[in-house]
């Protein structure tokens, strides 16, 4: 490798896309914490993994390396949201959430602290295996009082996870996945707390997803289209708090429902699903996609979403489950 290329250069040269992939994470924290002096960033040693080598470099006086420490990153962000500031921690999906979850509820979450935790590699998304999945993550952040969840499906939704986030009178958890290759028409998009949206119309049965499953749902809802299935897909990204009544109208539209999201079937956006058509007294034909309640392995996103049954042709199937029930 020629050895005046810069270290940004040198990163976009082994990048097996060659082209330079979007960080609109770590620039939109840049730049808010540019207009807000009260932003600070925290990081458990994964700062290129979680882009915020940005704001390393830019504002390091407020930026803060506390090593393999995810614990004692998220009691110093609780202590710094006391004194004033806006903490946003990174790591991990699992080590942000599971190694630290009696931390998040009595350091951050009890006194509805403005930290934001933001966590990478989420589900099935990592060639290292259980280790690094994080596979239970949102079951155990729903479960928390005063934290709101957001899991966006792409890079073009990531610069509106941190307004989201600052949006958010309290703990934030943000579930990310960052690209792997550049994608060919890149603009940014918006999203709102608390609501779903429509990113297919049909009114034959419901998709609801979030995150990497939402293309999945997108290319299935293709694939039904061409059996005469027209299939309404909504990008459920606001998943704590959630879009009740879409889910409502949506229930009421097509009658059948099918959620397929990156994670344990059991406490995710499945159940959130099922919780409110339960306690609405609704009862339709629907079926959760996502992991079968059972660890995984090492892998490519892609060959893993296929053998554990999170991909387009599993939520294919899955809808003709339904709708058969429906009749």
């Amino acid at each position: 490798m020629n050895e005046t290329l810069t270290q940004l250069e040198a990163a976009d040269f082994i990048n097996r896309s060659f082209k330079p992939l979007p960080r609109a994470y770590g620039d939109a924290l840049v730049s808010a914490a540019k207009a807000d002096s009260r932003i600070v960033a925290l990081c458990a040693d994964l700062v290129p993994p979680t882009e915020t080598d940005l704001f390393r470099d830019e504002l390091p006086e407020r930026f803060h390396n506390v090593g393999i420490a995810e614990a004692n990153m998220i009691g110093m962000a609780g202590g710094m949201a006391r004194c004033g500031e806006i903490p946003f921690c990174h790591s991990f999906c699992a080590f942000i959430t599971k190694r630290v979850f009696d931390q998040i509820t009595m350091q951050v979450a009890y006194p509805n602290l403005p930290v934001k935790i933001v966590g990478f590699l989420p589900g099935v998304a990592t060639l290292l295996g259980v280790t690094h999945q994080a596979i239970e993550d949102v079951a155990i952040m729903r479960a928390v009082p005063n934290m709101a969840i957001f899991e966006p499906s792409g890079p073009e939704y990531h610069a509106t996870m941190v307004k989201l986030a600052l949006d958010w009178d309290g703990p934030v958890y943000l579930r990310m996945k960052r690209p792997e290759t550049s994608p060919t028409d890149f603009t940014p998009q918006s999203l709102e707390i608390g609501k779903g949206v429509i990113r297919r119309e049909g009114s034959d049965v419901t998709i609801i997803s979030a995150g990497l499953c939402l293309a999945e749902s997108l290319t299935a809802a293709d694939t039904l289209a061409k059996e005469d299935i027209e299939a309404r897909v909504i990008d459920m990204a606001s998943i704590k708090p959630i879009d009740q009544a879409l889910i409502l109208e949506s229930a009421d539209r097509t009658g059948a429902i099918v959620t397929a999201e990156n994670h344990n079937i059991i406490g995710g956006l499945g159940s959130a699903v099922a919780e409110i058509l339960v306690e609405e007294g609704i009862g339709l034909p629907f079926k959760r996609v996502g992991i079968r309640d059972q660890f995984c392995e090492g892998g490519t996103t892609a060959y893993l979403m296929n053998k554990f049954g999170l991909d387009a042709p599993a939520i294919t199937v899955a809808v003709r489950q339904v709708l058969e029930k429906k009749g």
